[in-house]
């Protein structure tokens, strides 16, 4: 009588254990019970009772229901968390979503269940650093720092960047120092993705130049942009809106404002496995004269040694067409570094 009481048990457990399981009905007729874990990829893993953790393909499935909600993203954008009800082959029904409730939906139209949390977005970018001497007939010192911040999410992205120069030669007649080089700039700028290609951006940066007579450069403008490649190796992306510049000299030059058109482009590319090259340029010519405008362009081949740690020569160009009076029009800096990425 006992033994007949724990068959019983172990039949009603498994019974139930088998009702309150999520189900699996292959093409071939074919079910499996256990749990629905995840489908990405097109590949549905699913915890069987019987041969444990499977992976299948979509294309085997004829459809699947389960006890519990399960997360589920649709192709077009649709999410929900709900029970899902084994439908007519090919399909599958929700239960409780009062949009979709009694719908069937084509197995073929789910983008995704359960999927792996997204991680937290971080800011990434690097930090460069060069320095270089010159002992016996001369004596020189320069140095040089600059620093790439991102930020992206699906939604947008944040970008902060800044570079800063100076040299020093001794004069061998009074043994005093004369400045060389005293410059630096930084950089802030923000694009919101309308879509998934098409982004609007507002932007910021502010300069000075001690050698080129500029007090303060101070640019500040807004417009929309597209990014037509955005992926690990390769990136480019084009701008164009306008922007407010000032520009206050530190001699007798009058400062200027202007409004100004802004039109520019980021570059960058994976040349070789530990080779790359990054180019952007921004020109803001000047809406009453266009011939009067200011152009300001980076090139920079940076060569990987380690995962984290880099080599890089860059070249810096500018060029304004009304500069502080005895200044040239053209400014070109060349910096050699060794930076590291974080």
């Amino acid at each position: 009588m006992r033994c007949r009481v724990i068959i019983g048990v172990l039949l009603a457990a498994g019974l139930w254990q088998a009702a309150c399981a999520d189900e699996l009905v292959f093409k071939n007729g074919d079910k499996l019970n256990g749990k629905v874990v995840q489908f990405v990829d097109g590949k549905l893993v699913f915890d069987s009772n019987v041969a444990g953790s499977i992976k299948v393909d979509l294309s085997k499935i004829q459809t699947f229901k389960t006890d519990k909600d399960v997360e589920v993203h649709l192709t077009d954008g649709t999410t929900f968390n709900q029970v899902i009800v084994e439908s007519n082959p090919g399909t599958f029904v929700i239960k409780g979503n009062e949009t979709l409730k009694g719908q069937e939906i084509a197995l073929d139209k789910v983008a995704s269940i359960n999927p792996p949390k997204k991680p937290e977005p971080k800011w990434t970018g690097d930090i460069s650093a060069g320095l270089a001497m010159s002992r016996g007939n001369t004596v020189t010192d320069t140095s040089n720092l600059s620093v790439n911040l991102t930020k992206r999410t699906e939604q947008d992205r944040t970008l902060l960047s800044g570079y800063y120069i100076n040299g020093k030669q001794k004069d061998p007649a009074t043994g005093k120092n004369i400045t060389t080089e005293d410059s630096w700039w930084i950089k802030g700028e923000y694009n919101y993705f309308v879509s998934k290609k098409f982004f609007v951006y507002g932007d910021g940066r502010y300069e000075r130049d001690a050698i080129a007579k500029l007090d303060r450069r101070v640019i500040i403008g807004g417009g929309g942009g597209y990014q037509w490649i955005e992926s690990a190796k390769t990136n480019f992306s084009t701008q164009a809106g306008l922007a407010s510049l000032y520009e206050k000299y530190t001699n007798n030059t009058d400062s200027r404002s202007a409004l100004s058109a802004q039109l520019g482009y980021h570059f960058d590319k994976e040349l070789y496995k530990n080779i790359k090259f990054i180019n952007d340029l921004t020109c803001y010519p000047s809406l009453k004269k266009l011939s009067d405008y200011f152009l300001t362009t980076t090139a920079e081949i940076r060569f990987t040694v380690t995962e984290q740690i880099f080599t890089n020569f860059k070249v810096i160009y500018n060029y304004n067409t009304t500069p502080a009076e005895g200044s040239g029009k053209t400014d070109v800096k060349y910096l050699l570094g060794v930076g590291v990425k974080f």
